[in-house]
């Protein structure tokens, strides 16, 4: 099912991509002026269609193809189409690199989403020295969180130290004093917020008792249970994950006597993600920078979201659609202020967000001051209704 998506979806890119050149050299033969008013703005995207995180690609593709059709049907950015053109990575830094240096020499690209830190990390200096594009993606690293390193590129959410900040910070609220333990991979992704999240937790006055690194795949936990139970702590934070080993540790910990709440960051928190822990799930939290599909409050772009695709659409989906919404909105007011379409000042017509509505996808208005979205939501597993309920208002940091 994958591979046919994955198939289907390379066949429309070279479909794409040739189209878009035949096009490229009509507009040669056009005078200027009507070249300009005609160019489209292309969205490029190194998208995980195959491999270990086509679960996330396949949600992430469908997201920013389903903005652009929104915008276009609506007449576009000041009389221009937006038009998006992906290519699939497999989830490989080295096979993203090659997608990106296609797509951006048939293509005059503005915007371009990334599948990972690697690449995001490797892509940089080119970003900088191309000096056109603003790039955002899949990754939440903490380290890409840096202005004057990444000037270029922005996090649609919070970076793994604010998620976890952001639990932490209901954490204080709820249980003053409380003792936080922290379990995460032997990953970059997994080391990526522990240590800050650590000095973050003592400045909130709470306590560390324990942090456990596993191997990222790990199934034997049975040591490591034990080490937590001796430890006692009243929330156990888990990161650096997709699901395995978090049933594992739950389960235990709980046929333990353990009487820790469990808690998760962003790429756990997909809805079939946490339904798939089945009842040691039950009451598994978790940030969430957006609200999910069948979130009930008022959210009109949830209701356009819902309209186009009738079934559940995951936290992938939602963030590839509102990483669409802010280039299209960084574009519009780039354009708007008569300015070049370019990296520098694609950015700062970023940063000019104060208080934007998304529509509901962020049930509250955000300011982008910097590379991240610094604002997040905790949400509870009710196992019985088998969806995500809110357990806090939302949290800005």
């Amino acid at each position: 099912m994958l591979h046919a998506t994955a198939k289907s979806t390379s066949s429309l890119n070279r479909r794409h991509l040739v189209l878009g050149t035949g096009a490229a050299l009509a507009a040669g033969a056009l005078p200027l002026s009507v070249r300009a008013q005609a160019e489209d703005i292309v969205i490029g995207g190194s998208i995980p269609m195959t491999g270990v995180f086509a679960f996330a690609g396949i949600g992430i593709n469908a997201g920013i193809a389903d903005y652009v059709k929104i915008v276009n049907d609506a007449g576009g950015i000041k009389g221009r189409k937006l038009r998006y053109v992906p290519e699939d990575t497999g989830y490989k830094v080295d096979v993203s690199v090659a997608a990106f240096k296609k797509i951006t020499s048939q293509n005059k690209v503005n915007l371009y989403y990334g599948d990972s830190t690697g690449f995001a990390k490797t892509i940089n200096p080119e970003l900088d020295r191309n000096g056109q594009i603003l790039m955002a993606g899949a990754s939440f690293a903490s380290e890409l969180n840096d202005p004057k390193k990444y000037p270029n590129q922005f996090l649609v959410g919070p970076d793994y130290t604010e998620q976890i900040g952001i639990l932490l910070k209901h954490i204080a609220k709820e249980k003053p004093g409380a003792k936080v333990a922290f379990v995460y991979s032997d990953s970059e992704f997994g080391r990526d917020p522990i240590e800050a999240s650590e000095a973050a937790a003592k400045k909130l006055g709470l306590a560390v008792p324990i942090k456990i690194m596993t191997p990222a795949g790990s199934v034997d936990v049975s040591t490591e249970v034990i080490k937590l139970r001796r430890a006692a702590p009243d929330y156990t934070i888990f990161h650096g994950y997709i699901l395995a080993p978090i049933p594992e540790f739950i389960q235990q910990g709980k046929q333990q006597g353990m009487s820790s709440k469990w808690m998760g960051t962003f790429w756990t928190m997909d809805s079939s993600t946490v339904m798939k822990m089945g009842e040691a799930g039950d009451g598994f939290m978790g940030v969430m920078p957006f609200r999910y599909y069948y979130d009930t409050e008022k959210a009109p772009m949830l209701e356009k979201i819902r309209a186009l695709r009738p079934e559940y659409q995951s936290t992938a989906y939602i963030q590839g659609f509102l990483t669409a919404m802010l280039f299209t909105e960084a574009a519009k007011r780039t354009l708007e202020a008569g300015k070049p379409l370019d990296g520098k000042n694609l950015k700062a017509s970023l940063n000019t967000l104060k208080d934007f509505d998304t529509g509901g996808i962020i049930g509250t208005p955000i300011t982008i001051s910097g590379n991240s979205l610094p604002v997040g939501r905790v949400y509870r597993a009710d196992m019985k209704a088998q969806k995500m309920v809110a357990a806090s208002d939302w949290i800005k940091l």
